[in-house]
C-alpha cells in the first residue's frame, strides 16, 4: 500500500466518520445527501475498497485479524459502557439500556447492538464483522466457479436489491434484520473492492459529466423523496439498522451510491490541499474510536451545558440518547468539540496500546533470553 494509497482512503475515512456524528446531530454536512442516506454505506465501501485477494486463500488469518480488530475492542468498550451506565445510573436513577445479563452481552451485539444507548453506534462493528466474513466465504466459492468480475458484480447487486423487498414481506424478527443487513451490506463491500480493482485506475468517474448527472439525480430524487417531515416518511434516509425502509425499493441504493460517489469526489478535489494536515489523518485513524465514544462525549457536553444553566438534569431523561442542549444554537458547537475531543482521545488509545504492546514485546523477549541462558 503506498503512502498517497493510505493518506487517501484514510482521509475519506475521516469524511465518513464525520458524516456519521453530524447525522447524530441530525444535520447535513453534504446538502442534498442528508443523513442517514448513504453513510453506513460508505463505510462498508471503505471496507471492501481495503480487502486483499490474498486472504481469499488464507481464511484463518483473516479471521483472526478480524477478530483482533473489531471484536475484541467491541467486547472492552462494551464491558466500559455497562460500568459507565451503571454510574450514570446511581447518579441519575435513569438506566440507558436494556438489562446487563449475558445474552444482551454476547449475542444481541450481533442481533443489533443496541443493548446500551451510549455505546449503540457501535452496533456497525459487529455487523461489519458478519458482513465481511460473509464475503470472504461467498468471494471464495465464486471465484472458485468464475473470475468473470460481472457475474460476479451481478451476485452482488441481486443480493443488495434484492434486501429491500425482502424486508417488506418477511416477519423484521432480529434474525431476518440480520440477514437483510447483511444482504444490503454486502453490495456495498463488492462495490468497493470492484471500484479499487476494475475502475479507479482504468476509468475517469469523475468527469463534469458525471458529476452534473449525479447532482441532477440527488436533486431529483430530493424533490420527489423529502426529509425531515413525518409526513412523508424518512425520504431519502434509511434506518438500516432495524431495515426501516418506508416505502421506497431502490431510493436507499442509488442515494447510497451517489453518496459514495460524493464522497470519494470530494476526497480527490480536496487530498492535496488537506493530505497532510495531521489532525485529518489522526481523525481518520480512529474512526473506530469516534465511533464508540461520541455519543458519551456530547452526553457530557449536555450535562455541562445545563449544569452552567441551571436546568435540572432530569430534563435528560425525558429524551433520546442523540438529544443535546438547546440543539438550536449548540448543533455545530457540539459536532466541533465532539470531532476534536473523540480523535484525540483515539489517539491516546492508540498511543497507549501501542505502548503496552511494546513493554509486552520486550518482557517476552527478555524472558526468551533468560530462559535460554543467554
Amino acid at each position: 500500500m503506498s503512502k498517497e494509497f493510505y493518506n487517501e482512503i484514510t482521509l475519506l475515512k475521516a469524511l465518513a466518520i464525520m458524516l456519521v456524528v453530524s447525522g447524530h446531530l441530525e444535520f447535513s454536512l453534504l446538502g442534498i445527501f442528508p443523513p442517514y442516506s448513504f453513510q453506513l454505506a460508505l463505510f462498508f465501501f471503505i471496507s471492501g475498497y481495503l480487502f486483499k485477494d490474498k486472504y481469499l486463500n488464507d481464511v484463518q488469518t483473516y479471521l483472526k485479524h478480524r477478530v483482533k480488530s473489531l471484536l475484541v475492542p467491541y467486547f472492552l468498550y462494551s464491558a466500559f459502557y455497562t460500568l459507565v451506565t451503571i454510574f450514570i445510573y446511581k447518579l441519575t436513577g435513569v438506566f440507558w439500556g436494556d438489562e446487563i445479563n449475558l445474552k444482551n452481552f454476547f449475542i444481541t451485539p450481533f442481533l443489533n447492538g443496541h443493548q446500551l444507548d451510549l455505546s449503540c453506534p457501535l452496533w456497525f462493528v459487529t455487523q461489519l464483522f458478519i458482513t465481511m466474513v460473509v464475503f470472504l466465504y461467498l468471494m471464495r466459492v465464486l471465484t472458485q466457479k468464475t473470475e468473470n468480475k460481472f457475474v460476479h458484480l451481478g451476485f452482488f447487486a441481486i443480493i443488495g436489491l434484492g434486501a429491500i423487498p425482502l424486508s417488506k414481506v418477511i416477519d423484521l424478527n432480529p434474525i431476518n434484520l440480520l440477514v437483510i443487513r447483511t444482504m444490503f451490506s454486502l453490495f456495498f463491500v463488492y462495490l468497493g473492492y470492484y471500484y479499487k480493482n476494475y475502475i479507479k485506475d482504468s476509468y475517469d468517474i469523475f468527469t463534469p459529466k458525471i458529476a452534473g448527472c449525479v447532482i441532477f439525480l440527488q436533486s431529483v430524487m430530493w424533490l420527489f423523496n423529502r426529509d425531515y417531515d413525518p409526513e412523508h416518511g424518512i425520504g431519502l434516509s434509511y434506518v438500516l439498522v432495524w431495515a426501516r425502509f418506508d416505502d421506497q425499493m431502490i431510493v436507499p441504493i442509488i442515494t447510497a451510491i451517489t453518496g459514495i460517489w460524493a464522497s470519494l469526489f470530494i476526497t480527490k478535489i480536496f487530498y492535496p490541499y488537506l493530505k497532510d494536515v495531521k489532525f485529518l489523518q489522526q481523525m481518520g485513524q480512529v474512526t473506530y474510536h469516534i465511533m464508540a465514544n461520541h455519543l458519551l462525549v456530547m452526553f457530557i457536553l449536555t450535562a455541562i451545558f445545563m449544569k452552567i444553566n441551571g436546568v435540572p438534569f432530569a430534563e435528560r431523561a425525558d429524551h433520546d440518547i442523540y438529544w443535546i442542549y438547546n440543539p438550536v444554537q449548540n448543533t455545530y458547537f457540539f459536532f466541533v468539540m465532539t470531532m476534536i475531543i473523540t480523535t484525540y482521545i483515539g489517539v491516546a488509545q492508540q498511543k497507549t496500546y501501542k505502548f503496552i504492546q511494546e513493554k509486552f514485546t520486550s518482557l517476552t523477549t527478555l524472558h526468551h533470553k533468560d530462559s535460554s541462558g543467554q
